[in-house]
């Protein structure tokens, strides 16, 4: 199979990575780009410092050049791999499958976005084009495919609930009110377990769209507008320039010390969980759950996905683990890409 590799940052180059493994051997590259050029030529995409060498060399950016690099190949199977965070790519990906190239993406603008969009994509995969979002939801995580599984058996989706960011998992897993929230807000701006600009997870926009992912999957027909987004970022810091909203990060201690402080006295944590109902009402935001609640009892940068079903109903069935990463998001992008051969 031969697939081109859209963006080449910190996921994308861990993918390059991978795609100079034995369990790659079945892939031909033949095509890469990051946001401003891009390589199809055979020896500099076989170098292992493509990612370095884009940044300087290269052709501007075509996809009709990394498109016709594909019909090209000659490859029984043709596949686009969106690495990035990118709107404009993502809206590109229903056109594509249309055209008979296969989509594996960790790119969730598209299936996590406005209703009619998602729309478009279930009926371009009626052309016979697959679509790999793996990586869209948990990292990697068994979400989807778990979920698809049930369904195709006759079960199905009652309520779901989980922490669905590695970024807010690890803050409200570290936070016990000794420390400045700030602080360990810094300290995973540090690690790279946040965006560079964190209000990308403190708003809770994200963890919204993976909560629509799953919830279409499961066949709730939910817009953007129907769920109930409670972000952490106060209104006085929303329009400010990433290094002002940056600098004054303080400003974000108060008022979670004082809803620690309030769980903590009726023996209780704070955590951001996503939540939706039988009848497809969707919440995001921070909760009280007590010590004996299954989110209390993460990990790290642990994602945690409780699915009750019409057969899994009196238990929750649970999916557990590290939920960030740029190693484990591009494992689930090859492996959507091995997938389909």
């Amino acid at each position: 199979m031969a697939i081109v590799l859209l963006g080449t940052g910190v996921v994308g180059g861990a993918l390059l990575k991978l795609l100079n493994t034995p369990a790659a051997a079945k892939v031909r590259l033949v095509g890469a780009a990051n946001s401003r050029r891009q390589q199809t030529d055979a020896t500099s995409l076989a170098s292992r410092s493509l990612r370095e060498q884009l940044n300087s060399q290269g052709a501007a950016r075509d996809n009709a050049i990394l498109l016709a690099a594909l019909d090209a190949s000659g490859a029984a199977s043709k596949v686009i791999v969106d690495a990035t965070a990118s709107t404009s790519l993502a809206s590109r990906h229903a056109e594509w499958l249309a055209l008979g190239y296969h989509v594996v993406t960790a790119n969730k603008a598209l299936a996590g976005g406005e209703l009619p969009s998602w729309r478009a994509l279930q009926a371009a995969l009626a052309n016979g084009g697959r679509y790999g979002d793996s990586a869209t939801v948990g990292a990697g995580l068994p979400v989807l495919s778990t979920l698809r599984r049930l369904r195709t058996c006759g079960d199905s989706l009652l309520t779901l609930e989980g922490v669905f960011s590695g970024s807010l998992s690890w803050l409200f897993n570290q936070y016990d009110g000794s420390r400045p929230f700030s602080a360990l807000l810094r300290e995973a701006r540090k690690l790279g377990y946040t965006e560079p600009d964190p209000r990308s997870d403190l708003s809770g926009e994200d963890v919204a769209r993976k909560l629509l992912i799953i919830a279409r999957n499961a066949g709730f027909s939910l817009g953007t507008d129907e769920v109930d987004v409670q972000g952490l970022v106060p209104q006085s810091l929303r329009a400010l320039g990433a290094e002002a909203f940056l600098a004054r990060l303080e400003e974000l201690d108060e008022p979670i010390a004082e809803l620690h402080a309030e769980a903590k006295s009726r023996g209780c944590v704070l955590r951001f969980l996503a939540r939706l109902n039988q009848r497809g009402r969707a919440r995001v935001g921070l909760v009280e759950v007590p010590l004996t609640h299954s989110a209390a009892r993460l990990y790290g940068t642990d994602n945690q996905f409780a699915l009750t079903t019409t057969r899994y109903n009196t238990q929750p069935l649970v999916i557990q683990g590290p939920g960030a990463g740029p190693e484990v998001t591009a494992q689930a992008l090859l492996g959507d890409v091995l997938a389909l051969a």
